[in-house]
């Protein structure tokens, strides 16, 4: 388990024996400090501009991510670091995997920045900026380590001790990569088209598809990446994990997907699941949400996925659903029963006798319901509870909109990463200098794309207006005909 505090350092606890928390190879029961990230320095090859940067700001860490039985962090200038029981080379040129409890430069990716990284079992998949810096939609995909399964998207079951490429997701390919992620043994990445004609995202998976879950309808491994057919495509998907044996997406919509072992919640072997239903799903199912007695889950904003369970962030991040292998508590709703369907996860946290800890507090209110000032304060309280119901319901549509609009206008998804320049350096918004800024920074085939992407807007404006024009002609024309035809008697 990781902790990352704001300040940038690094925490971690539980299990050790490969040194995957980052020191030694002792368990843990309570978090300690990975000191190897304490005063952390740039590398030393960095250009002197990059080192002059660093004198301003300490390098710190951005992100962190946790394996099998190994892991790996991203400092703020794009580096990757690794850990634990990792891919590595032996003397001889050939693959292995080695343990080390320090943090380890990955070296391969010096000159670019590491935006994103998923680990499965013994496999890492990183999603890089194609030049040195990353600019919100040039990710190509590389893949090392164990590839008996052909996880690693490379056409071959040939392990790689270094990062290769995966071509399909190359500079040259017609998606961008804007999310990774693995299971034990397979790899499910999602893109969105570069073409600027149609906004289209497209979930791919690779690798071991025994229990289903690369969502092809078959069992079958798979070597090299194929989409999954099923999925909505009228809405972005947003959001993908991987479980040991199952995958999951979620769409901008709040459509929710599953698919590998026991109808994709992911439930192990040992499961008592019976019933018509039982079984490995080996094509992508949609989960029904108890909040709409339909399958929308509103204001979805991540899914993630444990060995054998799922989360659903929603409610714009007021709400949590869980489902799947509940042991040791995971589902977070107070029990260690398996789940087969989204329940609540209930949060704020509960008290230690599992009830809500605001109980006392309503019980003291009710107590003193005739009192005057009492009632005073329940009605505002529920006006204001209104009001906020009303404002998260606005702000999920807002959302939605901004999102929709953002991807219309600059061909790729709204997050932390492309919020535009203008809007972070002042309250007004320039529409006109960001989109100026897009065509600075295309090549000539993504200004081509452009042109015929808005060209066909402008011919549909004009095609309407062309439309309209001659209805009013044709009405003013009826018009004249029915006046012309009545008689001196009639006028």
């Amino acid at each position: 388990m990781f902790c990352m505090a704001d300040e940038g350092s690094l925490w971690s606890w539980g299990y050790n024996l490969y040194g995957q928390l980052g020191y030694g190879d002792q368990n843990s029961l309570f978090p300690c400090l990975v000191e190897q990230f304490q005063d952390l320095d740039p590398p030393e090859t960095l250009d002197d501009e990059a080192q002059s940067t660093h004198d301003l700001t300490s390098l710190k860490l951005s992100s962190v991510k946790a394996g099998g039985m190994m892991s790996f962090a991203i400092d703020s200038l794009g580096g990757l670091w690794m850990w634990g029981n990792c891919p590595q080379q032996t003397d001889a040129g050939e693959f292995c995997i080695a343990s080390s409890s320090i943090p380890l430069p990955v070296w391969d990716f010096h000159g670019h920045t590491v935006v994103k990284v998923a680990c499965g079992n013994e496999h890492v998949v990183a999603a890089v900026s194609a030049g040195e810096t990353y600019t919100g939609g040039d990710l190509v995909c590389y893949a090392w380590g164990n590839n008996n399964h052909g996880q690693l998207g490379l056409g071959d079951k040939e392990s790689r001790s270094r990062p290769v490429l995966i071509s399909a997701f190359s500079e040259e390919s017609s998606w961008e990569v804007y999310e990774i992620a693995c299971g034990a043994s397979h790899t499910a990445v999602l893109t969105n088209k570069k073409s600027f004609d149609q906004i289209e995202s497209r979930c791919w998976t690779f690798g071991l598809g025994d229990k289903g879950q690369l969502g092809h309808g078959t069992t079958a491994t798979i070597c090299s990446p194929q989409p999954v057919d099923g999925l909505p495509t009228g809405s972005f998907l947003i959001s993908l994990d991987c479980g040991l044996f199952h995958t999951t997406v979620v769409s901008s919509d709040g459509e929710v997907w599953c698919w590998g072992m026991e109808r994709g919640l992911g439930l192990c072997p040992d499961a008592s699941y019976s019933g018509v239903d039982a079984g490995d799903a080996l094509s992508p199912i949609r989960v029904q949400s108890p909040e709409t007695n339909g399958f929308n889950f509103l204001g979805p904003v991540q899914i993630a996925c444990g060995a054998a369970h799922t989360v659903l962030v929603a409610g714009d991040g007021y709400r949590m659903w869980a489902w799947g292998r509940g042991r040791s508590g995971v589902l977070g709703r107070g029990q260690t029963a398996d789940s087969y369907i989204p329940c609540v996860v209930m949060w704020p946290p509960l008290g230690e006798n599992f009830q809500e800890i605001h109980e006392d507090r309503t019980e003291a209110s009710t107590s003193r319901v005739t009192d005057r000032t009492s009632t005073e304060l329940e009605q505002k309280l529920s006006a204001a509870t209104e009001e906020l119901q009303f404002l998260r319901s606005k702000l999920t549509l807002m959302e939605r909109y901004a999102n929709i609009l953002h991807i219309s206008i600059f061909r790729k998804p709204l997050d932390e990463r492309t919020l535009p320049r203008s809007l972070q350096e002042s309250p007004v918004f320039d529409i006109r200098k960001e989109f100026e800024n897009i065509l600075d920074a295309a090549d000539t085939d993504e200004l081509n794309r452009l042109e015929i992407f808005y060209r066909s807007m402008l011919s549909g404006v004009k095609d309407k207006l062309l439309k309209r024009r001659v209805q009013e002609m044709v009405q003013q024309c009826i018009i004249s005909l029915s006046a012309g035809r009545q008689t001196p008697q009639d006028q």
